[in-house]
């Protein structure tokens, strides 16, 4: 790549725009998470202090504390003033945010990528959200621009180069193809669906061209095809530390590189997951990838990998055997099989946390391609919060689409994606990780039909340490204390998410709040109505509660940005400031819902 046009996006009018809306996004942020505390101007006006400056700004406080950020302005309190920079926006705040020495450096790092990645995309050609509402499942994966909507730097990927940025993040949508390693059988450890097994899964995703060529390779070397099994693995995870970390392993065959497939891969949002664009009706391939992004290094434990099917077959069994759940259309698309390689050296020299632990891995996870219907079409749930450079919002273009009203599109939407988070917390403990990116909606023109789960092994968790699990399941059991558990609700659904839809139909015209969160408490009561049996887990977790705890991610990350949580005691790691008046209290039911007889 040439070296000047890889950086061609990073002008000093791009930089400008991506200084100023991420200097919004963090005032708003760490406003809601109470790291800064505005100070009231009068006529919707306020002001922050750090040090040696002062922020003032135009601001609307939205139901959650959301604060939708106007016009910003920064002075030195001598009164001269200042352009924008989220660098030193950081600096400046780095008493109130809790940053210290050892986490500040890395912080601007990932602040600084994060302003990169938003100039890059700020440089492309715009897209309106109703020409983008019509395009197809990846062109819109590609077209976001906000990451996650919670994190202020949620675009680190910290040991990208610039020519790494080109060819894997998600908004280039650079063809890959993946690297095939041949690992031996000794080392690695493959695990799959009861509905699939190792030789049909790799007929299905490479062929048998691809796979006669594989054992060509490994001929032409003298090894036998049958003592290995075949790992794919991020090109930059092969070029920047299999190549480099696990020399060793190549110099002396146990792990033996294949070269390219010769499917074309797209980056997803995740950064590490693939979707097949050769035969989009293939896997997802799920890869190691030892880049620091959003407060964990996107690795990918082999030894977490070896029960990655048999959660994701007990889950699929849940939800078919469900009445409820069934009943929503809810489907997931399972990890139906995982290969991990495990070095010894290192395992022996580090602790279950280590990235050293993390380099070799993959899973596969299925197409949502192959179980759609006639007629319907895919997008990430992500897609809701964008807008397009005119401010008009992707949701609003699809409701727009759809020809129905507002509140009967939202509430659509809600009976497919909200009921399905009730039913498994109230029925099973169980909690997933709805985020944008890990949801997948089904859209039948402009209407949401039903939505898909994924990233489910990783992510699920069952709040009852005693719950009766199969014995390959019940790592995904942790102890959350009770005053905790429906934060899986309002944080991770209602703040995470709800939130910033809330904010964005507002902002656009389309819906005011009172209708907007009048309408989740009705999705909520109807629910509650049609399982009476459930009364009882109703009034002991009470969704129309008055208030409930904020959870605070940015914290998280800014006290530790190199392994936020351990995902296997998720409540550990919590970090909370007060609490937020709940939106739905309002509209609870007149009539709480009464136990069956």
């Amino acid at each position: 790549m040439n070296p000047i046009e890889a950086v061609s996006h990073l002008t000093p009018a791009t930089w400008e725009k991506a200084n100023r809306r991420l200097v919004r996004k963090a005032l708003a942020e760490f406003a809601h998470e109470r790291l800064l505390t505005p100070r009231p101007l009068g006529g919707g006006r306020y002001a922050v202090r750090g040090e040696g400056v002062e922020y003032r700004f135009t601001a609307t406080v939205m139901s959650l504390d959301h604060w939708r950020i106007g016009e910003v302005t920064r002075h030195r309190l001598s009164g001269e003033t200042l352009p924008l920079d989220a660098l030193e926006f950081v600096t400046e705040m780095r008493g109130p945010l809790g940053l210290s020495d050892e986490v500040l450096p890395v912080y601007l790092e990932e602040i600084t990528s994060t302003l990169a990645s938003l100039a890059y995309k700020l440089s492309r050609r715009p897209v309106g959200a109703a020409e983008l509402a019509k395009a197809g499942f990846q062109e819109i994966e590609a077209a976001m621009t906000e990451g996650h909507p919670c994190f202020v730097a949620n675009s680190g990927r910290i040991g990208y180069g610039i020519d790494d940025h080109h060819m894997y993040a998600p908004e280039a949508a650079a063809p890959v193809r993946l690297i095939w390693l041949a690992a031996h059988r000794d080392h690695t450890t493959f695990t799959c669906s009861r509905d699939i097994d190792y030789e049909r899964l790799m007929r299905g995703e490479l062929g048998e061209e691809v796979l006669a060529r594989f054992a060509g390779t490994l001929g032409g070397l003298g090894l036998d095809p049958a003592d290995y099994l075949l790992v794919p693995v991020h090109p930059w995870q092969w070029w920047n530390r299999i190549s480099v970390t696990f020399a060793a392993e190549v110099a002396e065959r146990r792990l033996v590189c294949l070269g390219p497939g010769d499917d074309e891969h797209l980056a997803q949002q995740s950064v590490r997951t693939f979707f097949n664009a050769s035969e989009p009706s293939r896997h997802y391939v799920k890869t190691a990838l030892s880049v620091l992004n959003m407060g964990f290094m996107r690795g990918l434990s082999a030894a977490y990998m070896e029960g990655t099917p048999a959660i994701n077959d007990w889950l699929a069994d849940l939800i078919g055997d469900d009445e409820v759940l069934r009943a929503t259309r809810l489907t997931i698309i399972r990890e139906r099989a995982a290969v991990g390689y495990r070095n010894r050296l290192y395992e022996a020299a580090t602790d279950r946390h280590s990235p050293y632990r993390k380099m070799l891995a993959a899973l596969w996870r299925e197409s949502p391609v192959a179980g759609l219907e006639p007629g319907r079409r895919l997008a990430t749930m992500a897609s809701l919060l964008h807008t397009d450079d005119e401010g008009r919002s992707f949701a609003a273009a699809l409701i727009e689409q759809s020809g129905l009203a507002p509140e009967v599109w939202l509430r659509r939407y809600l009976d497919a994606y909200l009921v399905p988070l009730l039913h498994a917390f109230y029925a099973y403990d169980l909690a997933f990780m709805p985020h944008g990116e890990n949801v997948i909606l089904v859209l039948d023109g402009g209407t949401v039909e039903r939505v898909i789960f994924k990233d489910i092994a990783e992510e699920i968790v069952v709040m009852d340490p005693d719950a009766d699990l199969p014995p390959e399941v019940r790592r995904i059991r942790a102890e959350v204390p009770e005053e905790h558990r429906l934060l899986s609700i309002f944080t991770d659904v209602f703040d995470c998410f709800l939130r910033f839809l809330n904010a964005v139909l507002a902002t656009d015209g389309v819906l005011d709040e009172d209708a907007f969160w009048r309408t989740v408490a009705e999705c909520a009561a109807a629910y509650q109505r049609s399982v009476p049996h459930l009364a009882d887990r109703f009034r002991r977790y009470d969704l129309f509660a008055e208030t409930h705890l904020l959870s605070c991610l940015n914290r998280l990350q800014l006290r530790d940005n190199r392994q936020m949580v351990d995902l296997t005691d998720p409540s550990a790691a919590l970090q909370t400031a007060g609490e937020l008046d709940n939106p739905i209290a309002r509209f609870a039911p007149v009539a709480p819902v009464q136990a069956e007889s």
